[in-house]
């Protein structure tokens, strides 16, 4: 059982390491990347008994609803709504890249429990495959929903759609991501894989450019 739960836990802490080691800056207080974690962690019971009831109803009988209403949409909503609620005003948030930290953690909070359950229904045979496809796959929903919930935090003019986006791209990405899995079970990796490519490259893009907007603010002050 050790094994299994260190299986769980140990992708979520090392892509959570790397991303807030990857803040150039100023490093976040670990008291505060662990209540955000605690908070996505949290989410997964009730989210988890949401989906059940749908599906025990047949609601989400076809591919497309099941995987961008069911999975996108409510399990981005409330990662964005508990980040708007639990972190989107803290005093410390107070960089375009400290959205990213946080919203990373909530999302990896969330991918450990998820990921322990799993592993524990299905045998921690499956903990590699699951460490690279949808932990890794959370934690970069996250960077892009924390990069734009930077962005909407700091730009007052743009600020109501940077809050959309930072809920609507997510969704998308995360539905698209369930929508292979369920539309092609057998195949999915070959488009899976390219499509993991893409949002690495895409979520890295996104931690370049935060660091290098807090650079500019710095600069505009001195």
């Amino acid at each position: 059982m050790i094994a299994l739960f260190s299986a769980g836990l140990a992708p979520a802490i090392a892509l959570l390491s790397f991303f807030y080691l990857t803040d150039k800056f100023e490093l976040e207080p670990l008291h505060a990347i662990l209540r955000a974690f605690l908070y996505g962690a949290l989410l997964v019971f009730p989210i988890m008994f949401i989906q059940f009831a749908f599906l025990e109803e047949g609601f989400a009988e076809t591919p497309f609803i099941k995987s961008y209403l069911l999975y996108g949409f409510l399990e981005e909503f409330f990662k964005w709504f508990i980040f708007m609620f639990g972190v989107y005003t803290y005093t410390k948030f107070d960089t375009v890249y400290d959205g990213i930290v946080y919203a990373v953690a909530i999302s990896l909070g969330f991918a450990s429990v998820e990921n322990i359950l799993y592993l524990i229904a299905h045998g921690i045979e499956v903990a590699f495959t699951r460490a690279i496809f949808p932990v890794s796959s959370h934690a970069l929903f996250g960077v892009i929903m924390g990069y734009y919930l930077g962005k909407s935090k700091f730009n007052k003019k743009k600020r109501l759609y940077f809050l959309v986006v930072a809920l609507f791209l997510p969704i998308v990405l995360h539905g698209t991501y369930d929508f292979i899995l369920e539309a092609i079970p057998k195949g999915y990796a070959y488009a899976l894989v390219p499509f993991m490519i893409g949002l690495w490259g895409y979520g890295l893009i996104k931690t370049k450019n935060a660091n290098q907007l807090y650079h500019k603010q710095i600069e505009a002050k001195l």
